[in-house]
C-alpha cells in the first residue's frame, strides 16, 4: 500500500501548479529547489505517472497533477478549518448551512430572523462542492440548484424548497419588448440563471434576436441592466425584494423552470424543514415535487 501524502507534499503540488514553476514553489514554501524537485520526483514515483511537465517555461500540470492539485486545496482547506471548528464546538452548537453566490444575500437574512436562537455558520460556493460538504458531515446543509442536474453523494437527500422561474426585468424607463417572432432583435440584453443551463440560455435568447451578455451573479446582472437601463433576464428571486420604483418584471419570452433544494444527511433538520413554506414565500417560489435521495 502506497504511503499518504504529507501535507508538505500537498503544498508543494499545489505551489506549482498555482505558480507554474518548481522554483518559484520553493522560494514561497521556503525550501530549495533541489529539495522540492527531489520531493516532487518521488510523489510521481509513489503516484506511477507524470504529474507536471517541466520545461524552460516552468511546469505545467498533467491531468493527473491537475487532479491532485485540486483536491489537495480541498484537504488544505478542511485542514485550515479545524482549530476554528474546534473553538465553534467549544463556544456552543452552530448549524452550517451553505448556498450560492446569489442566493446568499437573499437567503441568509431570511435564515437569520427566521432563526435567531441559532448561530448560523454561513457559507458560500458552488453547489457541487457544498454537496459534498454536507456527505463529509462538515455541513449541516445546503441550499443548491443543480440537485435535480446532478447525482448526489450517498447519505444525502434534496428537499425541494420551491420552483423558480425566469422573468424579463424591466428598468424604469425603458422599452418593452416587441411582439413576433423575434421580440429582443437588436436588443443588448444581460442574462444570469443559477443553475447549469446558461449556454442554453443564450442561445435561446440569440435566437430571439437578443445580444446576450452573461452577468456572473445575479445581483451582477441587475445592476449591470440598470447602469446601462437595458432589459435582463433573471430568476424572479434576483429580485424579490428589490425593485425600485419604475421598475418591473414581466415574463420570459420562453419557459423556464428553475427548482431549489435544501441538500442535508438524511436524517432531517426539523428547524429548517419547518421554515421551507416560510423560505418559498420569502423567495417568491411556487412548491415542486420532492426529489428522491441517493442510493
Amino acid at each position: 500500500m502506497a504511503p499518504s501524502p504529507s501535507v508538505e507534499d500537498l503544498e508543494l503540488v499545489l505551489t506549482i501548479s498555482r505558480t507554474g514553476s518548481v522554483g518559484t514553489a520553493a522560494r514561497e514554501l521556503r525550501i530549495s529547489q533541489p529539495s522540492a524537485s527531489q520531493r516532487l520526483a518521488r510523489l510521481e514515483r509513489t503516484c506511477e505517472t507524470q504529474l507536471f511537465v517541466r520545461d524552460t517555461r516552468g511546469a505545467r500540470p498533467t491531468p493527473a497533477g491537475a487532479e491532485l492539485a485540486r483536491r489537495a486545496e480541498h484537504i488544505l482547506g478542511h485542514l485550515a478549518e479545524l482549530y476554528d471548528a474546534a473553538r465553534s464546538a467549544a463556544a456552543g452548537p452552530r448549524l452550517a448551512i451553505g448556498t450560492f453566490a446569489s442566493l446568499a444575500p437573499i437567503l441568509f437574512p431570511v435564515l437569520d430572523a427566521e432563526l435567531p436562537d441559532d448561530d448560523i455558520d454561513q457559507h458560500v460556493d458552488h453547489g457541487r462542492h457544498l454537496v459534498q460538504l454536507v456527505a463529509e458531515g462538515t455541513m449541516d446543509a445546503a441550499f443548491i440548484a443543480i440537485a435535480d442536474q446532478m447525482v448526489l453523494p450517498r447519505g444525502t437527500v434534496a428537499r425541494p424548497v420551491g420552483r423558480d422561474e425566469l422573468v424579463l426585468f424591466v428598468p424604469s424607463g425603458v422599452d418593452l419588448p416587441r411582439t413576433g417572432k423575434q421580440p429582443l432583435r437588436d436588443r443588448s440584453l444581460a442574462f444570469s440563471t443559477y443553475d447549469r443551463s446558461s449556454d442554453e440560455i443564450c442561445s435561446r435568447l440569440i435566437a430571439l434576436g437578443a445580444k446576450a451578455r452573461r452577468g456572473v451573479t445575479l445581483g451582477t446582472t441587475v445592476a449591470m441592466a440598470r447602469r446601462r437601463s437595458q432589459l435582463a433576464l433573471v430568476p424572479r428571486s434576483a429580485l424579490s425584494h428589490e425593485l425600485r420604483p419604475g421598475e418591473q418584471l414581466i415574463p420570459a419570452p420562453f419557459r423556464h423552470r428553475l427548482t431549489l433544494s435544501l441538500v442535508t444527511g438524511t436524517t432531517p433538520l426539523p428547524r429548517l424543514t419547518a421554515l421551507l413554506p416560510k423560505l418559498r414565500e420569502a423567495l417568491h417560489l411556487t412548491p415542486a415535487r420532492r426529489t428522491a435521495p441517493a442510493k
